[in-house]
C-alpha cells in the first residue's frame, strides 16, 4: 500500500501568529493562522488536516451537517474535532451556548455582541479534546496551537467577528446553528481514547493517539480504506520513506511505521 506526503499550505489569518513553533519555519513577517495538508492537485480526500496557531481569538462561527449539504449544494457538512498542543494559561475554547438560543434569540445576539457573553468559553489545556459537530456555534480563543481534523469542506458561516472588516453570513449561520450547550469534551485524549469517543459520537471519522519509543515498528491504517498519519514528535520511516514531525502523509490502506526517536502520532481513519 502506498503512503505519501502531503503538501504543506501555509496560510494567514488575521488572527494567525508572527511566530510559529519550531516545528514549521519562521512566518518572516506573515501572520500565519494555519498550516493545511490537503490532497495532491486533483484529488480532494474527505479529511483536511491542519494546524491552527492563535495570537487573536476567531471569530464565532458554525459549519452545515451532512443532512443540510444537499441544499447548499456541497460535498458534505463539515464536523471537525481538535486536539490541543499548548495554549496559554489564559486560553478558552467558545463551545456552544449557556443556555439553548432560539433563531431569532441568536441573531439578536449575533447583530449586538452579547453572542460573546452567551457562548460557552472553556479552559484549553495541552492534551484536552474537543469533538465539535457540525452545527455546534463555536469559536477558537487567542494562544492556542492546536490540530484539527475536519470533514474537507472549506464552508464556515461567520456569526460575530469582533468588529473586524470580514463579512458575516447570518442568514445561513443561523439556519444551520444548534445554540445549545455543548457536551462533548474529552480531558485527556490519550488516557479516554478518541476512537471510542468518536464512534459514541457518530462522528464521519475516527482518531487515535499513539505513542511509540525509538525503535518501536507498527502497522498503522486500516486495510482497504484511506488514514492520515500526523506525526506530532520524533521522526522515522513510512514504508520505508523517511518522515519527521510537522508533516502529514496519506495512507491507502495500511503502512509499516518505525520509529528512530521518541514519537507521538495522531492517526485518522474513515469508519
Amino acid at each position: 500500500m502506498t503512503a505519501r506526503r502531503l503538501a504543506t499550505k501555509y496560510v494567514e489569518k488575521p488572527w494567525g501568529s508572527d511566530h510559529l513553533p519550531p516545528l514549521f519555519p519562521d512566518a518572516h513577517g506573515q501572520r500565519i493562522g494555519e498550516v493545511w495538508f490537503d490532497g495532491p492537485p486533483g484529488e480532494h480526500p474527505a479529511l483536511l488536516v491542519k494546524y491552527i496557531f492563535t495570537s487573536e481569538r476567531l471569530s464565532i462561527q458554525v459549519h452545515p451537517t451532512d443532512a443540510q449539504r444537499h441544499d447548499l449544494g456541497l460535498p458534505s457538512g463539515k464536523t471537525e474535532c481538535w486536539y490541543i498542543l499548548d495554549a496559554e494559561p489564559d486560553a478558552r475554547l467558545g463551545l456552544g451556548t449557556l443556555a439553548p438560543l432560539s433563531g431569532d434569540a441568536l441573531r439578536a445576539a449575533a447583530l449586538d455582541g452579547s453572542i460573546q457573553r452567551l457562548m460557552d468559553w472553556k479552559p484549553a489545556r495541552p492534551g484536552d479534546f474537543f469533538f465539535v459537530p457540525a452545527g455546534t456555534v463555536h469559536a477558537i480563543g487567542a494562544g492556542i496551537t492546536l490540530v484539527e481534523v475536519q470533514q474537507n469542506v472549506d464552508v464556515t458561516y461567520r456569526l460575530y467577528d469582533y468588529g473586524r472588516p470580514r463579512e458575516l453570513h447570518l442568514d445561513d449561520g443561523v439556519a444551520v446553528s444548534v445554540a445549545e450547550p455543548y457536551r462533548r469534551a474529552a480531558p485527556n485524549l490519550a488516557a479516554v481514547g478518541a476512537a471510542d469517543l468518536l464512534d459514541r459520537w457518530e462522528a464521519p471519522f475516527s482518531l487515535i493517539l499513539r505513542s511509540h519509543d525509538a525503535g518501536d515498528g507498527a502497522t498503522i491504517g486500516t486495510a482497504g480504506q484511506p488514514g492520515w498519519f500526523v506525526p506530532l514528535t520524533g521522526t522515522g520511516t513510512l514504508n520505508g520513506q523517511p518522515w519527521e514531525a510537522g508533516e502529514c502523509w496519506l495512507l491507502d490502506g495500511q503502512a509499516a511505521l518505525a520509529c528512530t526517536a521518541p514519537t507521538r502520532t495522531l492517526i485518522a481513519t474513515i469508519p
